[in-house]
């Protein structure tokens, strides 16, 4: 076998949530993470000293971070959350109840049957009623769940304060409230010294993205979009400024040297963003080495990466080895993430249990070592967001991290390096002048630019810039009544962060959450600041959101009796007529990434048959091999239906209970695909019990791995009873 140099890079990244007028955060996302993510993260590779790794820490991030940590911080929902119960106003208890079920319910929430037992009251109450039934120890407790719920796994088990509070899990008092926002406080101090006592023994490398994380080819020309897609609409005029270019990434440097004690060598660009000028500009200021997507290195060598059924890629000496890119005199080493296997771990692999996910990664990446020889080294790139993804794991994917670490430690053939000592490992590194200008996602730069929200949000930052700029210039002339210092710096502060990637993330099509109306105002706020710092008004259009309300997920209840012919088509235009309805808008997300292949969930009940139609996107059965529906039914006991699929018809079924396997179960279930999979379960096969609904979840499986679910958060409940014409109760 080859040796393999395994380049791990964990992203860490919030955008700057912090209002620069009031000093207050508007949404607490920074806490939460650092409290459930980026301690834990650096903590369980801790475990395994012979493995070393690349952390990518966002200075806004991190200057975020020192102010939660020093404890003088003015988060609204930190203060809502552990205010006490009886002083709650009906504004406080409507926040509570927006935010506090604002996480991923089967790993964060479901762990607790009380914090359940709220979520269904408040759920099925909605919010007005809730504010006015629930008692203080009602709201005591979810005060403090919600809170608790983002703790790191570490913390649960052995923290004193937080694993005594895990373990008494309701009846919450005063007292334990205000013990676990001092206990946060003090944990939020342990992030940054943590990364910086492992980077002193070496273990890991720590580096750097533009100050307040804008993409750099865009600040320097947003007209380099239409290289990658002609068909980009811009801004107009274009937005040049690759003196703010350079100032995010000056600013970067100075902070990682005052907090880390050095500058950073390696650069991972805003969401891999690169081009030839933004790049340029890093080398002058120091930067060693970049980090991008594979997507970007074919674009700019020509080459494509399909894989074959075992995920090796074509050109894998290409893909596995590091490039010395020329940039007008200077040069840097790009890595390039290996999309499929990176993607694996942030998208599929939390729906796998940790030893089978763990085995799944390592032996891909041992059979990249067996099958790619390139005369020295391979370097594999796992590059991905270290916070966000983990969630979806059972145990935030600690086990899946220990179980994957052990194996890599134990194989002398695999080495985990970091950035550097994995370029200066590489042997005759190749060489190539330039680079395509393209970013991670689809290399090109649509997420940011691609839509005529994107362009808005452009025009809006290119006006606010201008008027800096001019009040900067009547400055410098000495002009009477010209803004001083002072004001412009507040003024170039706001410009700058609000030339961050987030805003446009949210903008567009590709992606939305619960937040997007937040975002926008925070964005328009932003830009506001730019004006009101230098005493001057707004123009009015910043009053305005620009970002469109999207399609949330259409949820309708079954409005009628069913009897449906199992045959994998629409036989009649009225046999679904009256079906329970799933349909959810595919967006909701702040990960970007995971396949879309289901569209919508139909179901109904019959008198002695539970039915479920399942459509696909256009085109998506044709692209199927060796894939499976897996159909999960849970009433006093979980059942399965799993459906074997071959070019899109039905090969098999099985059905598995806790006490059972039928493998030829066709009295009880009954299996079609055609244009549609339609599915019954005989009314027997259900242990309902005293149960008031069902839960549901279809997965789809490929190639042994899961690909898409519906819904996304793993199930959905489905009423009983004759008034929501389903099966009687009881």
């Amino acid at each position: 076998m080859n040796r393999v140099h395994l380049m791990m890079l964990w992203h860490m990244h919030q955008p700057q949530y912090r209002d620069p007028s009031t000093g207050r955060y508007v949404l607490p996302w920074t806490r939460l993470h650092a409290l459930k993510d980026y301690w834990g993260m650096v903590r369980v590779l801790e475990e395994f000293p012979r493995l070393h790794a690349t952390f990518n820490i966002v200075p806004s991030l991190g200057a975020q971070l020192e102010e939660y940590a020093s404890g003088k911080f003015d988060e609204p929902w930190f203060a809502t959350a552990f205010r006490p119960a009886a002083n709650l106003t009906p504004e406080d208890k409507s926040e509570i109840l927006l935010r506090a079920f604002q996480l991923n319910y089967d790993h964060l929430l479901a762990r607790w049957p009380r914090f359940i037992e709220l979520h269904q009251w408040a759920n099925s109450q909605g919010s007005e009623r809730a504010i006015q039934s629930f008692a203080e120890r009602d709201w005591r407790d979810l005060q403090l769940l919600s809170q608790l719920a983002w703790m790191d796994e570490e913390y649960l088990a052995s923290d004193p304060v937080v694993s005594r509070l895990a373990r008494k899990g309701a009846d919450y008092t005063e007292q334990e409230k205000q013990q676990l926002s001092e206990k946060q406080i003090e944990l939020l101090g342990r992030v940054l010294p943590e990364y910086r006592k492992a980077a002193a023994t070496g273990q890991i490398e720590i580096s750097a993205t533009p100050f307040y994380h804008p993409i750099l080819p865009l600040l320097c020309d947003t007209d380099i979009a239409r290289i990658s897609n002609p068909g980009t609409p811009l801004p107009a005029p274009a937005f040049r400024h690759p003196e703010d270019a350079r100032e995010q990434l000056v600013r970067a440097r100075r902070y990682h040297e005052r907090v880390f004690g050095r500058a950073p060598e390696g650069l991972w660009p805003s969401e891999g963003s690169v081009s030839e000028q933004s790049l340029g500009i890093a080398a002058e200021l120091g930067f060693k080495w970049f980090a991008t997507d594979e997507g970007v290195l074919g674009r700019t060598l020509g080459a494509g990466f399909g894989r074959d059924a075992a995920g090796v890629p074509d050109n894998a000496d290409k893909l596995y080895s590091p490039l010395r890119v020329r940039l007008g005199e200077r040069d840097m080493v790009g890595f390039f993430r290996d999309h499929y296997l990176s993607d694996l771990v942030g998208f599929v692999y939390s729906r796998m249990d940790a030893v089978t996910a763990a085995e799944d990664l390592y032996r891909r990446i041992r059979s990249i070592g067996e099958r790619v020889s390139i005369g020295r080294p391979l370097t594999v790139s796992l590059i991905l967001d270290g916070e966000n993804a983990w969630e979806y794991f059972p145990g935030n994917g600690r086990e899946f991290l220990r179980q994957f670490y052990r194996r890599i430690d134990n194989d002398p053939d695999i080495h985990a390096l970091t950035a550097s000592e994995a370029a200066a490992a590489a042997g005759d590194i190749p060489r190539n002048n330039g680079i395509f200008p393209a970013s991670w996602i689809s290399a090109n730069f649509d997420v940011w630019i691609g839509s005529g929200e994107d362009v808005v949000a452009w025009e809006h930052l290119h006006r606010a810039r201008d008027f800096y700029a001019q009040q900067a210039d009547n400055a410098a002339k000495g002009f009477p009544k010209a803004p001083t210092a002072e004001q412009l710096a507040a003024s170039y502060e706001a410009v700058l962060a609000a030339e961050g990637s987030d805003w446009c993330w949210w903008y567009g099509p590709e992606h939305s959450s619960a937040n997007d109306a937040e975002f926008d105002a925070f964005y328009r706020k932003l830009l506001t600041e730019v004006y009101v710092s230098l005493g001057a008004e707004a123009p009015d259009v910043l009053a305005g959101p620009i970002k469109r309300q999207p399609e949330r997920a259409v949820v309708s209840p079954p409005s009628a009796y069913l009897k449906v012919k199992i045959d994998g088509r629409e036989s009649t235009y009225f046999e679904w007529m009256g079906a329970g309805l799933y349909s959810s808008d595919r967006r909701s997300s702040a990960m970007h990434g995971r396949l879309t292949l289901l569209h919508e969930i139909r179901y109904g009940f019959g008198e002695k048959q539970f039915y479920l139609r399942v459509d696909m996107f256009s085109g998506a059965l044709a692209e199927l091999r060796d894939a499976e529906f897996r159909i999960t039914l849970r009433a006093e006991q979980e059942l399965r239906v799993v459906i074997r699929l071959e070019e899109g018809r039905v090969k098999g079924f099985l059905v598995e209970s806790r006490d059972l396997c039928l493998l030829g179960p066709a009295e009880v279930v009954k299996v079609a695909c055609d244009r549609i999979l339609e599915v019954s379960i005989a009314k027997e096969m259900l242990l309902l019990g005293d149960r008031k609904s069902l839960s549901l979840g279809v997965a789809l499986w490929e190639g042994g791995l899961p690909v898409d679910l519906l819904p996304e958060e793993g199930m959905m409940e489905i009423q009983l009873g004759e008034e929501h014409f389903g099966w009687s109760v009881g």
